[in-house]
């Protein structure tokens, strides 16, 4: 549904987007993760048909959208970080406002199947400057569900919301996914695009790393079991160590019961290293697999491109 090859921009001597090559498939919700001045939104905005590649190629949903931007916009809908109403307009008639660009629309229709796809039918006919920010951006979602797009690009879609708003936009966008649409989504929310996304894009001007959040967790951060041992000894670490399924032992620093063992594979090698330190003599007071956020991948693919 969506393909980017080498896709560049430039404005003036600073590139925004550089190279980016990528595919997002149907039914499929692709993240986009980045500092400020990534190029995230850039992207979307090249990939949307608002402004051309300086060069590279794209298409959605079959279509380039560099060459038939007016084509493209029939296939997909955007929603901005910052989405903008006639405050003094109901919502139906806001939608209906904006339906009436879109040729051949059953606007009565559309306004109502999309009024009902966010939650919002029985707000109908209230002013939009009574809603909520939440409210708001589900009625900004609402908009781009007017046409039936295949392709959804959402910029920042909870930024700014309470904890209840943004789990309930999320959950409209992982049913709107379920409904075979292809979403790309730019979010700097990371617990966010981990919940959502099947895969995720990091960008600094370039395509850093993509691939699935546990994907990229095992590629930063080789797999790691801490062991809690009430008579740790050196022995010990050194048995351990000897095990051809462990890369690395040692002491966790501060913590003379903690051992800090790196395994090829923890699901496999779990029970084994548990069973050699039972057979060791080794009290083993907890064993648990040493956790890494999405955060702390993003950081680490972050600051490896800064290097």
């Amino acid at each position: 549904m969506i393909q980017a090859e080498k896709l560049t921009r430039r404005f003036g001597e600073r590139t925004a987007v550089d190279g980016l090559s990528f595919q997002a498939g149907e039914g499929e919700i692709l993240g986009l993760l980045g500092p400020n001045g990534a190029g995230k939104t850039t992207t979307i905005r090249m990939l949307a048909g608002i402004i051309a590649p300086t060069s590279g190629a794209a298409t959605v949903a079959g279509v380039d959208p560099a060459r038939e931007p007016e084509r493209v916009h029939e296939h997909v809908g955007l929603l901005t970080e910052s989405p903008g109403f006639y405050e003094r307009f109901s919502a139906a008639r806001n939608l209906a406002y904006f339906a009436g660009f879109y040729p051949d629309l059953d606007i009565r229709r559309a306004v109502g199947e999309a009024l009902d796809a966010i939650g919002l039918a029985d707000r109908a006919d209230d002013k939009v400057a009574t809603f909520s920010r939440g409210m708001k951006q589900r009625l900004a979602l609402a908009r781009t569900l007017l046409h039936r797009p295949q392709v959804l690009f959402l910029d920042e879609p909870t930024a700014g919301l309470d904890p209840e708003a943004a789990s309930s936009l999320r959950a409209l966008i992982d049913r709107l996914r379920g409904e075979g649409r292809t979403i790309l989504l730019s979010t700097h929310n990371l617990a966010e695009a981990e919940a959502l996304c099947y895969r995720i894009a990091v960008l600094r001007t370039r395509l850093i790393a993509l691939d699935r959040a546990d994907s990229l967790r095992d590629r930063q951060f080789a797999p790691t079991v801490r062991v809690q041992i009430g008579n740790l000894t050196e022995a010990m670490i050194a048995a351990t160590l000897a095990e051809p399924y462990v890369t690395e032992a040692s002491r966790s620093v501060g913590d003379p019961n903690g051992l800090v063992v790196r395994l090829t594979d923890v699901d496999r090698d779990r029970p084994a290293l548990v069973a050699r330190l039972v057979a060791l003599g080794a009290e083993l007071l907890e064993v648990r697999e040493d956790e890494r956020s999405l955060e702390d991948v993003y950081l680490s693919l972050v600051r490896e491109e800064e290097r």
